[in-house]
């Protein structure tokens, strides 16, 4: 009789009850642990379920002896620069990766609360999963694992710190893009395509420039390096802010008693933009609005409004304006009356009725 008719054999009893015993048993355990399993895995964050399959593999590697941590041989924060709290590091491979965590590139994105959730969430919803790709999603799911750098004399080195190749950020910026270019972003998710721009034009103009000194042989010290980026930063940034109250043209619709269209804004607006804005702007009657208009067809950029073409005190000065006339608009009660405050503030300025938006 061969071993495997013996196993099967019911005539020995014995043998016979063992194995079913056994079997059920195995079975009855593989049961239990798959509805454990399952029930707990119902209860557990997106975060801790990712936690817990990192460290089943890392654990396997492990005792596979196949995982060399890498270690960090750098460590920063933009904390002093750029005013949060997320570490950095230059990592020790071959490429000396520079690396920051999930919550960092969270926070670049306009994610500030719980960041690293949040940026999860987005990543699975429907407005930006299909612009991913799998190689995106694969490098985003599973994070670099890598010990901190030497912390000086009698303090104990991190042994694993999490993070994500920083170049990562860039993609998922154009990503963000594609989705906001293909109208699949939500009204709620435009900061964050703001914040996708700046950072993708910043760092690009930053990078161009960093080769080129490279190339000529110039080193440039860490500070000009950090000042490059956020020179850029505030630049980019620039383009996208709105620098018009939405407060003041509620005030213009009481105020003149428009109506609101289901889209765009009163052909209204555009003459009272000049001539209350514009036109007398730092008391320049239209000096300043001829300038700024010069300086847009001169870059052959009519779509860009034109208060991204003034300067820094330029901006200043204009903020300063909107914010006084927001304050007359608030305390009139009629039309006549804000008009009034706004000639006594500013002075009789001769009205421009200009075609183009302003």
């Amino acid at each position: 009789m061969t071993d495997h008719e013996k196993e099967i054999d019911p005539s020995d009893s014995s043998e016979s009850s063992s194995s079913d015993s056994s079997s059920a048993a195995k079975t009855l355990s593989s049961l239990g642990a798959s509805k454990g399993g399952k029930a707990r895995a119902k209860v557990l964050s997106a975060e801790d379920r990712s936690r817990i399959a990192r460290e089943a593999v890392e654990t396997r590697w492990r005792n596979a002896g196949k995982l060399q941590l890498l270690r960090a041989t750098h460590k920063g924060s933009f904390e002093k620069e750029f005013g949060f709290d997320v570490d950095c590091y230059v990592l020790d491979d071959e490429t000396h990766t520079a690396v920051i965590s999930q919550r960092g590139m969270a926070e670049t994105l306009g994610f500030s609360k719980d960041g690293g959730n949040r940026l999860r969430r987005f990543l699975s919803g429907k407005s930006i999963a299909p612009y991913i790709g799998l190689e995106l999603r694969e490098k985003l799911s599973n994070p670099l694992i890598f010990q901190g750098p030497p912390m000086g004399s009698g303090i104990p080195t991190i042994d694993r710190i999490y993070g994500f190749d920083v170049t990562l950020l860039i993609d998922l910026c154009k990503a963000i893009i594609e989705a906001e270019a293909d109208g699949k972003l939500t009204p709620n998710q435009a900061n964050i395509a703001k914040q996708a721009h700046v950072i993708l034009n910043a760092s690009a103009k930053a990078g161009i420039k960093g080769l080129v000194y490279a190339l000529a042989g110039y080193n440039a010290t860490k500070e000009e390096v950090i000042a490059a980026f956020k020179f850029y930063v505030r630049e980019e940034a620039r383009d996208y802010e709105k620098e018009f109250p939405a407060q003041l043209y509620e005030e213009w619709y009481r105020l003149y008693d428009l109506p609101k269209p289901q889209r765009n804004k009163p052909w209204k607006f555009m003459h009272l933009t000049v001539g209350q804005i514009w036109k007398p702007l730092a008391r320049s009657n239209g000096k300043i609005l001829e300038l700024t208009k010069a300086q847009r067809h001169n870059a052959n950029a009519r779509s860009k409004r034109l208060h991204q073409f003034l300067s820094e005190i330029g901006v200043k000065a204009l903020r300063t304006h909107l914010g006084q006339l927001l304050g007359i608009a608030r305390v009139s009660k009629t039309k006549a009356q804000y008009e009034k405050f706004v000639n006594q503030l500013f002075g009789v300025q001769y009205e421009i009725f200009d075609e183009e938006e302003a």
